[in-house]
């Protein structure tokens, strides 16, 4: 929309009232107020903007020029952007023309409202199409009335659109070729599809694929890829799928790949990712959850230089000699996150390695991972950029690791300990070491009490202590009980009551006399305003796809 000559007159006239007017009565406010009901009641079909008319009440919104009022919707919630909307013709007109985002349920009985639709959101460019599935979805016919409406389309996601097939997104994608990024999940086109996706869409950079079940399983499986889209694929995430190797010529010609994430696809992998590794060398960052790998593929990531985000979640045919080839070669490792399934294959040698070479590390959750002492000094002394720590579900840290961790963690900003055998000693060592500490989340640990979390907070002020020790129990690292990574999901953020105190092994000794003492004199004095405090802080705190 381009600014017309009243727009411009508009701002002018903005420009002469810009100066303060006098305040208004309460009863001026209730009379303009009663004014409008009263306009609208008599004529439904009448502007309400015509009312900002009298003496006192210059209608400065009418004045403000279209793009103004569309960045102005743009700033609101969906919720709020549709109430707008209903304000009057020209807020509806603006509001559709500047909806950029648009989700649709996508059963059949959409097909008659597309046109309409789509008439008045003329300018989206991302858009998700989502089915009950209970539910018959959308078919071809509606696909391809929509690629109709919306050549500008950039971002597709389909949900349950069993419906589609592959001549519906074939038809699709040769009038969407503008496609960046394309999400699919539980539908029931094929390889013939994806492949349309692949030859038409020359400037994907985002696949992501889960439950596709059009794919034939077996040695009969069409190949997938790679197309033209394979000089601007990014981002390839593949879920849940029978035969995801037959997207293996795509992976391998995606010379620009920078992050593969691979999660409970069937298959040995091992052969595919030494082609992928031997092919692909800017892999920044790779994810391996529930897959048939060994060493043998982690070694052939560790050809991969520029790695700097590894996870190995439920890979229990990865040991220490694998991390180690990793550790050893790839230098730039930020962010390591290893759910070793209590299988401890991965334990204090492969973790020292990453120790030794990997200075840049900062961020590590080990989930079902037994480190002692001695792997944690190693980390503490090696990674000194370390600011994010997660210890899940490890028998071996006690009070004397958590106090390792005080002492030797200067870095370290953000610590989640969740089932580990510590206790209200090891938060006692926390209110002195790690200087930078922010936040501390401690889920399931029976030996830590409320009392002690309440102590730790007088004791730092300024430190978030999140105490939750009702949640059941789930140690899966794809459902980021961690707590450690950027960008987490919203905490609850209470303290849990605890009746009684379990005894449970540990390494440290019981707790002082002194330590009990300075229970009894704080908790009682600062139990309120430890809890308002906390409150407080953790007010703004929130998660964000």
């Amino acid at each position: 929309m381009g600014q017309s000559a009243s727009s411009i007159a508009g701002a002018q006239a903005l420009h002469h009232h810009h100066r303060p007017s006098k305040p208004r009565s309460t009863a001026a406010v209730i009379s303009t107020g009663m004014k409008i009901h009263n306009y609208i009641e008599n004529d439904p079909d009448a502007d309400p903007a015509d009312v900002f008319t009298g003496e006192g009440l210059a209608d400065y919104i009418s004045n403000l020029p279209d793009e103004c009022l569309a960045y102005i919707f743009q700033s609101l919630s969906s919720g709020d952007r549709k109430r707008c909307s209903l304000v009057c013709r020209r807020w509806l007109l603006v509001e559709g023309q500047s909806r950029h985002r648009l989700s649709l349920n996508a059963q059949a009985e959409l097909l008659t409202f597309i046109p309409s639709i789509f008439t008045r959101f003329d300018a989206v460019t991302k858009l998700a199409l989502k089915c009950d599935r209970r539910s018959a979805s959308i078919g071809d016919d509606a696909l391809v009335l929509i690629s109709l409406k919306c050549r500008k389309l950039t971002r597709l996601k389909l949900r349950a659109c069993r419906e589609l097939s592959d001549a519906g997104i074939a038809e699709f994608t040769k009038n969407c070729k503008n496609l960046k990024k394309l999400s699919c999940g539980s539908c029931h086109f094929g390889a013939k599809g994806m492949n349309a996706v692949l030859n038409n869409c020359a400037g994907l950079e985002e696949l992501s694929v889960k439950r596709l079940r059009g794919i034939t399983d077996g040695a009969a499986a069409e190949p997938i890829g790679p197309g033209v889209a394979a000089a601007s694929l990014k981002v390839i995430c593949l879920k849940e799928l029978y035969n995801g190797q037959c997207f293996g010529p795509m992976i391998i010609g995606a010379k620009n790949l920078r992050t593969l994430k691979l999660f409970r696809c069937s298959g040995d992998w091992d052969k595919l990712l030494e082609v992928i590794a031997d092919r692909v060398d800017g892999l920044v960052e790779v994810h391996l959850e529930r897959l048939q790998v060994s060493d043998v593929g982690l070694m052939a990531i560790s050809n991969c230089l520029n790695l700097e985000i590894l996870h190995l979640v439920k890979t229990p045919e990865c040991t220490n000699e694998g991390l180690k080839t990793v550790a050893e070669h790839c230098k730039l490792l930020r962010k390591l996150h290893i759910d070793g399934w209590k299988t401890n294959r991965i334990s204090d040698d492969g973790l020292i390695a990453v120790a030794k070479n990997c200075p840049n590390v900062q961020e590590l959750v080990l989930i079902g991972v037994n480190p002692t002492r001695m792997s944690l000094e190693k980390l503490a002394t090696g990674c000194l950029n370390l600011e994010r720590l997660a210890l899940c579900g490890s028998e071996t840290v006690g009070d004397a690791e958590l106090s390792c961790i005080a002492q030797k963690c200067i870095a370290l900003k953000k610590l989640c300990i969740k089932s580990c055998p510590v206790s209200d000693h090891g938060m006692e060592a926390l209110a002195g070491g790690c200087p930078n500490l922010v936040k501390v989340k401690v889920k399931k640990c029976r030996a830590v009490t409320s009392e002690g979390a309440d102590w730790l907070r007088a004791s730092r002020g300024s430190l978030a202590v999140n105490l939750d020790a009702t949640e059941p129990e789930n140690m899966d690292a794809s459902a980021s009980d961690s707590g450690a990574q950027e960008g987490g999901g919203a905490e609850n953020h209470q303290v849990g009551g605890q009746g009684g105190r379990a005894n449970i092994a540990s390494s440290s000794t019981g707790r002082s006399t002194s330590f009990k003492a300075r229970l009894g004199l704080l908790t009682g004095r600062r139990l309120v305003s430890c809890t308002f405090r906390r409150w407080s802080s953790f007010g703004g705190s929130s998660r964000n796809t």
